[in-house]
């Protein structure tokens, strides 16, 4: 058999691109062409197949027949790549064809966002507490336990830890989510030295579930200290919030109550959003008593400034700590606080 010349090479690669181009036109999908090509250049292709007989070449004709085989791998690509493109682009074709738009049914509106209640009832506050001078301050959810519970006057064995359902994180450092936004109070007392006039809003978390407890809520806890600060003030600070918050004329109570961290304590009432102070039998809120609990409150307990290396003799101090999501049921009269993490947007339109 008469050796390889580079004619013979230069007239099978015309041959090969020629029947390429015969059949490229009638390819009707993505696979076929794939196929077509593989059966050119795959491993067992017309063009495989002619570059492994190369080797009977002349030296000196080699390098002219690899330009060859080059150009013809290149223009299989390039017109195989063409194919392809006029493929998807059919294919678009034919998809929007498929879900063609009628310009003539009407257009859909938008509809305009709105706050969540939890949200506005939280700005509300916010904005109240600040006009009165107070700063906003911040802190971990995730907490030690010292600075969640023992700072403040609960020691491991106090029984006031039962009324705190804690979900407790698995470290050796015996952290918790925080129960309260107490913490926040005793990391600003560390900070620095009083005057202090904060409010400490945030998300806490207990192990409760059911139509007035949520194992995630929204707190908002404040705490003023200084020299001079009295019963007195707190009483007057807390008055005038409710007042912004239910109308000036909401009847409000103090009762005596207890907390591991203030002494004295006490809980703050507000006349019943549904039936007055005058009760009904039945009501859902009050349970006929005409009074339904907003806050808790009280003088700091000087255990609590002890904890935080400042003088109960020189300092003193009042706080308090209120639910967002109790007070926003009172505002709007919803009977569940669970209406408020269920993402219903029928719930969220009617506010």
């Amino acid at each position: 058999m008469p050796a390889m010349t580079i004619e013979d090479i230069s007239a099978a690669v015309a041959g090969i691109l020629a029947r390429l181009r015969e059949r490229l036109p009638d390819v009707a999908g993505e696979p076929e062409l794939q196929a077509l090509v593989a059966s050119f250049t795959g491993k067992k292709g017309e063009l495989t197949l002619l570059l492994a007989q190369m080797k009977d070449l002349p030296a000196d004709a080699r390098p002219e027949a690899g330009r060859i085989m080059n150009e013809a791998k290149n223009a299989i690509a390039r017109e195989a790549g063409e194919v392809l493109d006029r493929l998807k682009a059919r294919r678009v074709e034919q998809a929007m064809a498929a879900a063609a738009v009628d310009v003539t049914l009407p257009g859909f509106g938008a509809s305009p966002g709105r706050l969540h209640p939890l949200r506005e009832t939280l700005d509300e506050i916010v904005h109240v507490f600040t006009c009165l001078g107070f700063d906003i301050a911040e802190g971990p959810e995730i907490e030690t336990d010292w600075h969640n519970f023992e700072a403040l006057g609960f020691p491991p064995d106090h029984p006031a830890r039962q009324m705190q359902a804690t979900f407790f994180v698995d470290s050796p450092d015996r952290l918790v989510l925080r129960t309260h936004t107490s913490p926040v109070q005793v990391r600003r007392m560390l900070a620095g030295p009083p005057p202090v006039k904060i409010i400490a809003p945030g998300v806490v978390y207990r192990h409760d579930d059911d139509p007035t407890h949520s194992p995630m809520f929204i707190q908002v806890e404040g705490l003023m200290v200084d020299d001079h600060t009295t019963m007195a003030d707190l009483k007057g600070t807390l008055e005038l919030f409710l007042g912004e918050m239910f109308g000036r004329d909401v009847p409000v109570r103090f009762r005596a109550s207890f907390f591991p961290f203030t002494e004295p304590s006490g809980e703050v009432d507000i006349a019943c959003p549904v039936c007055g102070t005058a009760g009904r039998a039945g009501c859902p809120v009050c349970k006929g008593s005409g009074w339904t609990e907003i806050l808790g409150c009280g003088q700091v307990d000087p255990v609590v400034f002890e904890s935080v290396g400042l003088d109960p003799e020189r300092w003193q101090g009042f706080a308090f700590g209120l639910g967002v999501d109790r007070m926003t049921m009172f505002k709007h009269g919803i009977d569940s606080i669970q209406h408020f993490y269920r993402n219903d947007p029928r719930f969220i339109r009617q506010f």
